[in-house]
């Protein structure tokens, strides 16, 4: 089973099928990963380089956009997400 899954075409992130322990490395379509952290089944990780400002696409969709800048396999959460359809405070 593979651990990262793509969603759709357009998506920028991953979706972890299979939990992802911290100092594992994986190979998703020729690119590297290394992960300093474990990540937990569900969570996103960037495929890319995202900018701050970037919109964060899933389901070929934007869910939000980046707060920070996001490195290729970082996690992506609401520490470096803000969510463009709910107010800021609920995002926090």
């Amino acid at each position: 089973m593979d651990k990262l899954i793509r969603l759709h075409q357009l998506d920028n992130v991953l979706i972890v099928a299979v939990k992802i322990q911290a100092g594992e490395h994986l190979t998703y379509c020729g690119m590297e990963f290394y992960f300093s952290h474990a990540i937990e089944i569900g969570h996103k990780v960037a495929l890319k380089y995202l900018e701050t400002g970037e919109k964060i696409v899933m389901y070929g969709i934007p869910i939000g956009s980046a707060s920070r800048m996001i490195q290729m396999g970082d996690h992506v959460d609401h520490r470096n997400m803000k969510s463009d359809y709910l107010p800021k405070s609920a995002s926090t």
